[in-house]
C-alpha cells in the first residue's frame, strides 16, 4: 500500500470506531477486487475553500461496471456471492452520514476505483458526542 498522507490535516470530530470500520471494509473491498494483485493507494487532503477532509483510496482492481455503480451502497447488493453480505458499504455510508460526511466513487472496468470519503472539519465549540473523540 502506497500512503501520501497530508502532514498538517486539521483535527475532525469522530467516533474512532466507526471510522476504523469504514476504512476496514474500504480496504478489504479494494484487495478483493485485486485478485492477481495490484496498487492500492491512500492520500489525505483538506478540501479546497471547505471545511472537509478527503480520504481517497485508489486501486487498480476490476472496478465497477456503469449498473452496479448506481447500486454499491444499497444494503445486501453484493457480486461477491459467497464472500459478502452486501452490508459493508451501505453500512460505510451510513457511518460517514452519521458525521455529516459523504462518499463517493469513480470506477473503470478493468482500470481500478477511487472511493473519496469527505468528512467536516471538527468546528471550534462543538461538544464531543457520546463516543466521539478528536482525531488528527
Amino acid at each position: 500500500m502506497d500512503k501520501n498522507l497530508s502532514p498538517s490535516l486539521p483535527q475532525v470530530t469522530a467516533d474512532p470506531n466507526q471510522i476504523r470500520q469504514v476504512l476496514t471494509n474500504m480496504f478489504v473491498n479494494s484487495a478483493q477486487s485485486m485478485p492477481k494483485g495490484g496498487d492500492l493507494r491512500v492520500e489525505t487532503s483538506k478540501v479546497k475553500f471547505k471545511e472537509l477532509v478527503q480520504v481517497d483510496i485508489i486501486d487498480t482492481g476490476v472496478g465497477i461496471p456503469p449498473d452496479n455503480l448506481k447500486k454499491i451502497f444499497d444494503p445486501f447488493f453484493t457480486t461477491k456471492k459467497s464472500q459478502g453480505t452486501g452490508l459493508g458499504l451501505s453500512i460505510s455510508l451510513t457511518y460517514i452520514k452519521n458525521h455529516s460526511g459523504d462518499i463517493f466513487v469513480q470506477s473503470e472496468v478493468n482500470k481500478g476505483s477511487t472511493f473519496s470519503i469527505v468528512v467536516p472539519i471538527r468546528q471550534k465549540g462543538k461538544a464531543l458526542m457520546k463516543d466521539e473523540e478528536l482525531i488528527s
